[in-house]
């Protein structure tokens, strides 16, 4: 028979009583506190004014969450075409970083770093194995020509063709120490930058006809670029004249455009060109900063007219814009961190091909792979998200490829323009 006998429980953590003095109230409206929200008013009960730290990491888990999500999303992201977003369609959302945060994060980064490596890239003026190859090719030419002068008769009676020899070895031997000492310039100067550059383009053209005599429009490069570099060891600055214009005298006009504002048009682009000169004639860095700086700006510009495209060319795919914004967040979040693991595994290989050439060239494969599989990835994800057959995702793949290469095309010239403005 039942009995009306307690049965005595342990307390759990849900059933176990808070002493009173651990009882809070809320700061709002001062009732007791049962969870992490106030059941009266709302407010969250975790206070906001916390150590700055404390503070940063919450912020960055805000932005990226950096728990066993993190993992979920980025390996799948660059693996396996279209799951994530196939995953996010379907409603399984929890297990994954959400779309915009991926790409404000990946994108922070790569923009980053792409300053590093461009920044880098223009610092070294070129690839610092280049350079130590070439002033080794430049040391063994010159060992060259001077075995080849000691070879020579001593004696003081010489034929005309001996003498001519002579003067020859001499010229050369000086010259190609001038190059030596051009190429061990410091690279942080504006103008030394300009003279290594020279350098090297007289050096690939003298190594190009070390056999034979330079052809006619060969000699013709060779003596302007002599000539503007010995301008720049004399302390002058070398400019190409920038011109932009559709007109004889070097002016821009547009018929569809007023004479005003025909005028105006022109005067931006005196500015822009004598800025531009300026620019690409001088130290590039800040301009490069500068066009990298706008990019992003640009970028998040970019991607909703992507999604636009994606949704004009699979307009009976009845998907909403939003998914569409979702397959252009992932599509560039792709882009970004497979790049970047790309120039990673490049700067490797020059790092590791003096000592380990053999490490050095499968990091180099392996970074020219990562690059060749951007396309084969972007065809894949069009294919699984909209699931069209392989011809008409083809024929749709490259129409979208044409337009949105058109539309990079555009913001990189608002970029350069933009950052020589700016400069």
């Amino acid at each position: 028979m039942p009995t009306n006998e307690l049965i005595e429980t342990e307390p759990t953590a849900e059933t176990a009583i808070v002493p009173a003095e651990e009882i809070k109230d809320c700061e709002n409206c001062h009732q007791p506190l049962a969870g992490n929200f106030c059941a009266n008013c709302g407010q969250e009960a975790d206070s906001k004014l916390k150590y700055f730290w404390v503070v940063i990491m919450h912020l960055l888990d805000d932005i990226f969450s950096f728990d066993s999500r993190a993992s979920r999303t980025v390996w799948p992201l660059v693996t396996r075409p279209a799951f994530i977003t196939n995953e996010y369609f379907s409603g399984r959302r929890v297990h994954y970083v959400p779309p915009l945060r991926l790409y404000l994060f990946i994108s922070i980064v790569f923009f980053i770093t792409l300053k590093f490596f461009v920044g880098a890239d223009d610092n070294n003026g070129f690839n610092i194995n280049d350079k130590k190859t070439l002033i080794t090719q430049v040391k063994g030419h010159i060992e060259v020509l001077t075995t080849e002068q000691k070879t020579l008769p001593k004696i003081p009676s010489k034929s005309m063709e001996e003498l001519a020899q002579v003067t020859r070895l001499n010229t050369d031997i000086a010259k190609f120490n001038t190059y030596l000492a051009d190429l061990n310039r410091d690279y942080s100067s504006g103008q030394n930058k300009q003279i290594i550059k020279l350098t090297r383009e007289l050096l690939e053209l003298e190594f190009d006809h070390t056999e034979e005599a330079f052809s006619p429009k060969d000699q013709v490069r060779f003596d302007k670029l002599t000539a503007r570099r010995l301008k720049v060891l004399n302390g002058g600055i070398v400019s190409e004249e920038l011109n932009i214009g559709n007109n004889e005298d070097g002016t821009l006009s547009f018929d569809f455009l007023s004479d005003e504002s025909n005028k105006k048009l022109n005067n931006f682009t005196e500015e822009l060109a004598e800025k531009g000169e300026k620019a690409f004639n001088s130290d590039t860095g800040p301009l490069i900063e500068q066009v990298i700086g706008k990019l992003p700006q640009l970028m998040f510009i970019l991607l909703p007219l992507f999604a636009v495209l994606l949704k004009v060319m699979f307009i009976f795919s009845k998907r909403l814009y939003m998914e569409h914004l979702t397959v252009a967040l992932h599509s560039h979040s792709f882009i970004f961190i497979t790049v970047l693991l790309s120039e990673i595994l490049e700067l490797l290989d020059d790092y590791l091909a003096p000592t380990s050439p053999s490490i050095a060239n499968f990091f180099g494969v392996f970074a020219g792979g990562l690059l060749l599989w951007i396309p084969i990835y972007l065809f894949l994800m069009q294919k699984r998200v909209y699931k069209q057959g392989y011809f008409f995702t083809l024929v749709k793949f490259s129409i979208i490829g044409t337009i949105y290469s058109l539309m990079i095309a555009v913001t990189a010239i608002i970029a350069m323009i933009w950052g020589i403005m700016d400069t």
